[in-house]
């Protein structure tokens, strides 16, 4: 039996932290590495998270660096290599060389698997890695399995090996109803997705042993695994479970969550951050590049310094552009009628959980 690599990586966000806690302390047994990509552009809050995280495990988690043989910092070596071509949405070298590869290079060839903290009220997928060896769990979701296992899994030509393995496993009063999910083919009126949660809501640890011992017949990672406790976790976790976890465990939420007052035009608004990641990351909001300036100038400026021969940050605006005195309380007006618009009485103290929309952009390996 080989031995299987386990490990969750720390973004410097919300949700990998609170991943790394559940996990420690539901699943034990699991002998789990931790481990953060420094980019050498991380915010202040984010180390902090990592030294409060080591201090909570009683360990250290592995510092992964991209050209760690470079004396500059990794952003700013690609940075000279991409000939001073900023990174952006349609361009993300960033993460390919900042979290991929050195990701791909901590694992090797071992056969590994990585656990990802995808919410259960989140709609997106995670980084799923081309290497064979890598297989990504999503334990906060109902559906804990990676897309490119549901697409064998639930494949028309399976039906008959997974019939066999419901017959084995699924208690004779519930049968009759997976296996009339099973024999279903899918088609454009009966789409996969439906599919699946037709499955999962039968019952998802039944679902999950399925689909464990489909596992068995591949040679991804789990198919070396004697054991798998996840496969009886049925818990979904939201939004308010991750900052639950994170508070009652002393841990507390990174600063830059945290919603901070400002006033504009006598009006009264809050800003936030809504991702970990680089303090510079493009993928960030103009109110947040606003948050940047009053809550770091030093880390914005840094970020201007970045703005040149024609490349911007943003597409349509220089950060220049967007400090003069109009512009910026333009910003903060927009953002207070979005916020007014989106709020629905919602009185938390994360503005993360009214601009919901925030967290939908951007790369999982970076911000979750």
């Amino acid at each position: 039996m080989k031995k299987i690599k386990h490990v969750l990586g720390i973004s410097g966000g919300k949700d990998s932290a609170a991943l790394a806690i559940y996990l420690n302390d539901k699943y034990p047994m699991l002998e789990i590495e931790y481990y953060f990509c420094d980019t050498g552009k991380e915010l202040d809050e984010t180390y902090i998270l990592i030294d409060r995280l080591e201090s909570y495990f009683g360990k250290k988690i592995k510092k992964l660096k991209a050209a760690d043989k470079s004396p500059e910092a990794p952003f700013d070596h690609f940075l000279q290599i991409y000939g001073g071509y900023l990174p952006s949405s349609q361009a993300r070298w960033c993460t390919r060389h900042l979290k991929l590869e050195p990701f791909e290079k901590f694992v090797g060839d071992n056969p590994t698997i990585s656990y990802v903290g995808i919410r259960g009220d989140e709609n997106r997928e995670g980084y799923i890695s081309h290497k064979e060896n890598i297989q990504s769990i999503f334990p906060f979701r109902k559906n804990i399995w990676s897309m490119d296992v549901i697409n064998m899994l639930l494949h028309n030509d399976t039906s008959s090996v997974l019939k066999e393995f419901a017959s084995q496993i699924i208690p004779k009063n519930k049968l009759d109803s997976f296996i009339s999910i099973i024999d279903k083919p899918l088609s454009i009126q009966y789409p996969q997705k439906i599919k699946l949660n037709d499955l999962l809501n039968c019952e998802i640890t039944e679902f999950n042993k399925i689909v464990y011992e489909f596992l068995k017949t591949t040679n991804l990672p789990l198919s070396f695994e004697s054991d798998f406790p996840l496969i009886e976790n049925d818990d979904v976790l939201v939004r308010e479970d991750i900052f639950r976890i994170l508070e009652e465990r002393g841990i507390g939420v990174p600063e830059y969550y945290k919603k901070i007052e400002f006033n504009v035009n006598g009006k009264k608004g809050f800003y936030s951050r809504s991702r970990s990641g680089c303090f510079f990351c493009f993928f960030q909001q103009k109110i947040e590049w606003v948050w940047l300036f009053e809550n770091h100038p030093d880390k914005f400026w840094k970020a201007v310094e970045y703005e040149k021969d024609g490349y911007t940050w943003m597409k349509d605006e220089r950060l220049d552009d967007l400090l003069k005195p109009e512009r910026l309380n333009q910003i903060k007006e927009d953002h207070i009628k979005k916020s007014e618009k989106n709020s629905l009485n919602n009185h938390s103290p994360f503005l993360l959980d009214i601009l919901i929309d925030a967290e939908s952009e951007g790369c999982a390996a970076c911000f979750i």
